[in-house]
């Protein structure tokens, strides 16, 4: 038995609660990322017109992808506010069945030929809708699992969901190497790549029976009976934008360099060896495939070296290392090498989960449980508007502009100061209860009402 505040949890309870949050953040980052794959191989041949240069259609494509990342603030500040009232577990079930019903339908979509710019619209409506969905996503699978697990050993556990986004982006790009594979280019282009999207039901129905075999944390249900009894108190993202500025805005420093690069490595990179390097869609997603699998490996690696040595010194070198990543990546992509992108490539990703593995353990620490949704979806969604959203788009304008790499490797490195910077004005949090999170709150608060 391990203990979590005053609540006892057994091991085989809590890897079920890890697999439950695991197996849903797989299903909705498969189909979140499997539109970022196919906005750069597909979407921009098939649903916008083409323009003066090949590069006007993959920054449309981007755009659309884009709005993904405009909707999930929204659906962070809606799924926080709602699973802080009513619970994580309802809230994740309805966020899962939303993408797939948009991802289902994404497969459906008639063609620019066919339909003309109705097709670009509707496929804009359908990403809204998915970038909403996993906006209220990952601030519940991960708090599923961060308010149940041990105080010592928090950072380890909780890096499991976020091995779930490899995870996705693993399927996502196993499925579509073998449809590359096995069909004509032609014929991937023309229906192929819908199979992709089509099974987006299957595993949505998969990972919506295993979410409901789990409960909710026994933090959440005291802090939601102590909610009921104590009307004062408040909740959402208004109250934690009021009592926890700092939290919020220290854990947007944090996200910004970490969601710029990661984009950069798993999305423009397969811009940049498309178009620059003119390598093939079947050889990019193999060696993307490599790079997944080591990405999802060292996630929980470095959530238990957060937990041996601190939060702050591994988000350290992660931002550190990070910013130096564009510097000698473009130019190892540039030899056209199988050897040579795929190191540059995963060791681009094992810098970002050196951040990515302890974000759960940090956010969910400076918070406390009547607003931890609202405050870690917040803080997580609204920076991607401004890190990730952009960062694709950035790149391939500034490739355009400059046909030179340079530029976006500096880019880069300004994205990861900011991190570095961030992660001075964050508190070292290893090991601390979240039930004492939670004491302190409420005597910050008794102090404010009895004012």
């Amino acid at each position: 038995m391990v203990k979590q505040g005053e609540v006892d949890v057994s091991r085989t309870g809590l890897r079920k609660i890890v697999a439950a949050s695991m197996a849903g953040t797989v299903v909705e980052w498969y189909e979140f990322f499997l539109y970022g794959i196919a906005a750069t191989v597909v979407f921009n041949k098939i649903f916008f017109p083409a323009g003066a240069s090949q590069f006007d259609a993959i920054i449309a494509a981007f755009v659309t992808y884009a709005i993904g990342f405009a909707a999930r603030p929204i659906g962070g500040i809606v799924f926080g506010h709602f699973g802080d009232r009513i619970g994580r577990k309802h809230l994740l079930q309805i966020s899962i069945v939303m993408i797939g019903a948009a991802t289902f339908l994404m497969g459906c979509l008639p063609t620019f030929d066919q339909i003309g710019y109705w097709a670009p619209a509707l496929l804009v409506v359908l990403r809204f809708v998915q970038g909403f969905a996993v906006g209220g996503e990952w601030g519940g699978a991960v708090l599923l699992v961060a308010e149940q697990c041990p105080d010592r050993s928090r950072g380890f556990w909780a890096s499991w969901p976020q091995a779930g986004v490899p995870g996705g982006n693993l399927a996502a790009t196993v499925v579509l190497l073998i449809l590359t594979n096995t069909l004509s280019e032609a014929a991937f282009l023309s229906w192929g790549w819908r199979i992709a999207f089509f099974l987006s039901a299957v595993i949505v129905l998969v990972g919506y029976y295993i979410r409901t075999q789990v409960d909710e944390s026994p933090l959440f249900v005291e802090a939601q009976q102590e909610i009921e009894r104590e009307q004062e108190m408040s909740y959402g993202v208004v109250e934690v934008l009021k009592r926890y500025p700092r939290g919020v805005f220290s854990a947007m420093g944090l996200r910004f360099g970490e969601n710029i690069m990661y984009y950069l490595v798993v999305t423009f990179s397969i811009t940049y060896l498309k178009t620059v390097v003119e390598m093939d869609t079947s050889s990019i997603l193999t060696w993307l495939l490599i790079a997944h699998v080591t990405h999802l490996a060292v996630m929980p690696v470095f959530g238990a070296l957060a937990d041996r040595v601190g939060r702050r010194p591994v988000y350290f070198a992660g931002a550190a290392l990070s910013a130096t990543w564009g510097f000698f990546a473009f130019s190892m992509f540039d030899t056209g090498s199988a050897a040579y992108v795929v190191l540059a490539v995963t060791l681009g990703l094992v810098f970002h989960a050196m951040m990515y593995a302890p974000q759960p353990a940090i956010m969910a620490e400076s918070f406390p449980t009547r607003m931890r949704y609202s405050g870690v979806s917040l803080a997580a969604q609204v920076t991607s508007i401004a890190a990730g959203s952009l960062a694709p788009i950035i790149a391939t304008k500034l490739l355009a502009t400059y046909h030179s790499a340079t530029p976006i490797a500096v880019y880069l490195a300004i994205a990861c100061t900011v991190s570095f910077v961030a992660v001075l004005f964050v508190r070292e949090t290893r090991g601390i209860s979240l039930a004492t999170v939670d004491d302190v709150d409420r005597r910050d608060q008794l102090v404010a009402v009895t004012r």
